[in-house]
């Protein structure tokens, strides 16, 4: 359980980091680029411990 909300803590700052650095760079296409990759992971991170903790609970 505490493996899942570090997960989801984990999954939602990289998530929100990612968004961040995407709107700050956005006129670099590169950038914009790797930043979507990495908001896009963090985003599954939190979604998949989401799933894990809620399954675990329920």
């Amino acid at each position: 359980m505490i493996f899942s909300i570090i997960g989801i803590i984990i999954g939602a700052m990289i998530t929100a980091f990612g968004l961040y650095y995407l709107i700050t760079e956005r006129k670099d296409p590169e950038s914009r680029k790797i930043y979507t990759i990495v908001s896009l992971i963090g985003g599954i991170i939190f979604v998949a411990m989401l799933i894990k903790l809620l399954l675990r609970i329920l």
